[in-house]
């Protein structure tokens, strides 16, 4: 710390779920000391990323798979038990074993350009100078909720899947879910057991399938994404490549009706949904089940959006400025994705602090990063 309070690190790991432990884990590996070299700042209450917002339905067994952090399985769960506690106790565990010493809860309120090259990550718990920074912030605090004509006058409840806690809070209810993705197909599912009625809405035609995924459909989604990310636009969901796995509850769901599909509504009304054609849908809730966007408004100051709106990368470093690295980002939002960028991350970083100390590397030198 300096004469004027400003904390003196090589870098600062923002957010502390997979990608951010897993970029923790490989500063730790490289022989960097947590609270002495390197920060990780986590703006939620306690261990487990967005993992432990999810609601409590969502069991194990239900979930997506979890890949296992880098060098700490994930083994013996409870496939009943709410993935919220499996992976909160799961990062938790991790947290300790490699003495990565997460800061929380911490908001981060702006990274900016400081003295010397240096970024300064402006805090509610202080201020940190970093040599360089790991962003994984992830999108859970920023559902998007799309504009329709007319939302501001429904008089039911609107909520997204954010704020789902359950199906019980639906009994004799109405609902509207507005969504083409895993989550929505999955809450929907959940609702039609106790709402009265449920419509299910999406912008185009979902396409089930009853393969599981594999390698190719796996490469297929993150090329897509990667060609966006590199064109400064926006990531997007990999559901348009992949489409929706069709396991045995869905298919159970679609002998029932329940995954029935209407194109989205043009506009809302007062108490339902509306169609140009005159069809109209009643309703006592419309839960928006329509994702999450990057959670990227600290980095402002430092102007990293291309005129496309996102942030172009080469790998996991920012063009714009290449002390700044996004993990779990676009491509590598996946939990697998999210370790391999973690590692890559690092390696840069590391690269980073060894020319901003030693001068200029010899060309076809690479820094150590552990394996």
């Amino acid at each position: 710390m300096n004469d004027f309070g400003v904390r003196q690190v090589d870098a600062v790991v923002v957010g502390a779920g997979q990608a951010g432990l897993s970029a923790a884990h490989f500063l730790h590996r490289a022989g960097l000391a947590a609270d002495r070299d390197f920060v990780v700042l986590d703006h939620a209450p306690r261990p487990g990323g967005a993992w432990q917002f999810r609601w409590p339905s969502l069991t194990w067994e239900k979930a997506h798979g979890v890949h296992d952090l880098p060098g700490m399985r994930l083994h013996g769960a409870d496939p009943a038990q709410p993935a919220s506690e499996v992976v909160s106790r799961y990062f938790a565990d991790y947290e300790r074993a490699f003495d990565l010493r997460v800061r929380r809860p911490v908001d981060v309120r702006r990274v900016r350009e400081g003295a010397g090259g240096r970024l300064l990550v402006e805090t509610d718990a202080g201020v940190w100078s970093a040599r360089a920074l790991i962003n994984a912030t992830g999108t859970w605090e920023r559902p998007f909720v799309p504009h329709y004509p007319g939302r501001e006058l429904f008089e039911g409840r609107q909520l997204h899947t954010a704020d789902y806690r359950g199906p019980e809070e639906f009994a004799g209810a109405r609902v509207v879910v507005v969504g083409g993705g895993t989550s929505a197909v999955q809450l929907l599912i959940e609702i039609a057991d106790v709402a009265a009625a449920t419509t299910w809405v999406t912008r185009r035609p979902p396409v089930f399938r009853e393969e599981a995924f594999d390698t190719e459909l796996g490469r297929a989604a993150v090329a897509r994404v990667e060609e966006r990310v590199r064109r400064g636009l926006p990531p997007q969901s990999v559901v348009g490549v992949t489409g929706l796995y069709a396991t045995d509850a869905v298919r159970a769901a679609r002998e029932r009706g329940v995954l029935e599909r209407l194109p989205v509504f043009d506009r809302i009304t007062a108490r339902g949904v509306a169609w140009d054609d005159g069809r109209e849908v009643a309703a006592d809730v419309i839960l928006w089940a329509t994702g999450f966007r990057a959670s990227l408004a600290h980095l402002a100051p430092l102007r990293l959006r291309e005129p496309g709106g996102g942030v172009r990368l080469e790998g996991t470093r920012a063009v714009r400025d290449p002390r700044v690295h996004l993990v779990g980002y676009g491509p590598s939002a996946s939990t697998i994705g999210a370790n391999r960028a973690g590692r890559a991350a690092v390696r840069e970083v590391l690269a980073l602090l060894a020319e901003q100390r030693e001068g200029p590397r010899v060309p076809g030198d690479r820094a150590p990063v552990p394996a």
